[in-house]
């Protein structure tokens, strides 16, 4: 199996109902970056990133089943969090996948990760880095190089 930190996991048809919840508030928003905000908000207060963990944690990176990594709080890896936060973003009817890149690159320029570039219209995209907001990335900035 290859790890989603390179490929698209599909979006699954039915999502936990606690998840159903958050998507029924992202629906209500006025706008795509409204949306993003939130959600992001929302991921960011259930999950984060720790430097160490991420290695120590490595077998974690395979799962893709949207019942177990929802269930869970705190730690997740970076392809994980981006892979609900899509869920999120198409869910709520305010995205859809071509909306939603996947980008890649190197932090400490060694360590290999992944952060969001989401197009909330009038061609403006916002970078999201879900992992790195513990370590203070704020909504529309990622980790590089040694930042």
């Amino acid at each position: 199996m290859i790890p989603n930190l390179f490929k698209k996991e599909p979006i699954p048809k039915k999502i936990p109902l606690e998840m159903q919840k958050v998507v029924k508030k992202l629906k209500k928003c006025k706008s795509k970056e409204e949306c993003l905000k939130l959600a992001y908000g929302v991921m960011t207060k259930r999950y984060r990133g720790y430097r160490f963990t991420t290695y120590l944690r490595l077998g974690e990176i395979f799962e893709n089943d949207v019942n177990k990594l929802w269930a869970r709080r705190g730690f997740l890896h970076c392809n994980l969090m981006n892979f609900l936060l899509r869920v999120l973003l198409v869910k709520s009817g305010w995205f859809k996948e071509k909306d939603i890149e996947q980008n890649h690159c190197l932090v400490w320029y060694i360590s290999l990760h992944q952060y969001l570039r989401v197009a909330v219209g009038g061609g403006k995209k916002i970078n999201v880095d879900l992992w790195n907001a513990s370590y203070g990335k704020k909504f529309g900035q990622y980790a590089h190089g040694f930042s």
